[in-house]
């Protein structure tokens, strides 16, 4: 059984039983069938259910919104925009998606030689619990307008959401089951995978359960799409808007109260502004606050699960005995729920956990560089390589220094985060494929060669 946990209380939402074996093949099936009707639909009719979502994630904004933040706790308002930005990039598609599936023509000796994109089936989405719309809808949208159905294991404790989730998506498309959840455990997902009408799969998550779900498929020879974890720089060069960096910098990195894999974690600033830039920074994150995400004025909420919190602060103790120092916070925070108290971190020494792990909670990390070798070396110093963001007002240096930095998305003075036009994804441990923009629609189907002699 599931339990979803309030995590501003700690307090029971409501449980949910697992699906028995029947019930995951007619969900199997339902998806499967789904497929063999929706693959044969015309663009219009994907691109019409796409505006009919849109639609309805607009009109239920708020509503959904406090679902989310009641099981999994980020402040209304960024619950509110996650919702708005899956009707946006539904829309997005509904316009622009059939350009990114176009046969492309190509010009050779044949009497017509071209490159067509089909679906692939029913495809498993492993999806994680912070963003729990969002992390969906960014795989489904475009997945969905290439013809594809999905299959939905999410996260045990936003199971709200995920119902919410299928329930949206056959209202919008008119009954059709092009999207079924499924509850169940870990231990059920390699089933699932081997099952025949299972097409490719794709997981957001930790590398873990990157490597469990990319041996499963290996095993079956299916594809797989993996948005793993991410250790993201924000390098701040001398000479950067100071002012601007530091605003950024607050929403880069405690936003969500951290727990995203683009959230910036290691503040990498040049010596000459690193004692200017840590006395704001550490100014601006005391500043923040903390509280019940469903109040007004709450800008950071809970961590989502009681374990995530402890494990988090286990990761701070074995830094601050390492040898760092917690300029602010440092300690879960003494209330009820799982609050974590805002966290700056300075004199964090390389292979400690704040240099090497992933942090996935409201703690940042500062390291001081005197040079660009160096400022790059420690930026590429991470088994990670999901996103970074470089600051400079010299945008040529920084878009050139942005060559030199390992990541699937360079952001020059602004902060990381993924966009309908733009492909997302990661390189090293951070996975691989992409979603979203041309690649990312394209990445479920079978690039067919059409050859007429």
């Amino acid at each position: 059984m599931f339990v979803s946990i309030n995590p501003a209380t700690g307090k029971t939402i409501e449980s949910h039983v697992l699906h028995g074996g029947d019930e995951v093949e007619r969900r199997l099936e339902a998806v499967w069938s789904g497929w063999q009707a929706w693959r044969d639909t015309k663009m219009a009719t994907r691109t019409a259910f796409l505006t009919n979502l849109a639609g309805l994630l607009d009109e239920r904004a708020e509503r959904y919104g406090r679902l989310i933040s009641t099981e999994m706790g980020k402040a209304l308002s960024e619950s509110v925009a996650e919702v708005r930005k899956c009707a946006t990039t539904a829309r997005h598609y509904a316009e622009h998606g059939p350009g990114y599936l176009a046969p492309q023509i190509v010009s050779t000796e044949a009497r017509a030689s071209s490159v067509q994109f089909e679906p692939l089936g029913a495809v498993l989405a492993v999806m994680p619990w912070n963003f729990p719309f969002w992390q969906v809808m960014r795989f489904f949208v475009p997945a969905s307008l290439a013809g594809n159905t999905a299959i939905v294991k999410h996260a045990e404790n936003v199971q709200g959401c995920a119902e919410a989730i299928e329930e949206v998506v056959a209202e919008a498309a008119d009954g059709a089951p092009l999207l079924r959840n499924l509850i169940v455990g870990v231990e059920t997902v390699g089933k699932v995978i081997a099952d025949k009408r299972i097409r490719a799969v794709t997981l957001t998550g930790s590398p873990r359960a990157g490597r469990a779900v990319a041996a499963a498929a290996g095993a079956n020879l299916k594809k797989a799409v993996l948005e793993l974890g991410g250790s993201d720089p924000f390098i701040v060069l001398e000479d950067a808007d100071l002012d601007k960096a530091l605003a950024t910098a607050v929403t880069a990195r405690f936003a969500n109260a951290g727990q995203s894999c683009i959230c910036a974690k290691r503040f990498i600033v040049a010596e000459s502004i690193a004692d200017r830039f840590t006395e704001a920074f550490a100014a601006a994150a005391s500043a923040i606050v903390v509280g019940d995400p469903l109040e007004q004025g709450t800008a950071m909420g809970p961590m989502a699960r009681a374990d995530l919190r402890d494990g988090f602060a286990g990761q701070v103790e074995r830094t601050l005995a390492a040898g760092a120092r917690a300029v602010v916070g440092g300690k879960p925070a003494d209330r009820d729920g799982f609050f974590y108290e805002p966290t700056i971190l300075t004199d964090v020494a390389p292979g400690s956990p704040a240099a090497d792990e992933e942090m996935f909670g409201p703690a940042a990390a500062i390291f001081r560089f005197g040079s660009l070798d160096e400022a790059a070396a420690i930026a590429n110093r991470t088994s990670y390589g999901l996103g970074a963001s470089v600051w400079s007002e010299d945008i040529d240096a920084a878009a050139a220094f942005a060559d030199r930095v390992e990541a699937g998305a360079v952001f020059v003075n602004d902060l990381v985060r993924s966009d309908p036009r733009l492909p997302f994804g990661g390189i090293k441990e951070s996975g691989y494929g992409r979603e979203l923009g041309l690649l990312g629609t394209q990445e479920f189907t079978n690039a067919k060669m059409k050859w007429v002699a």
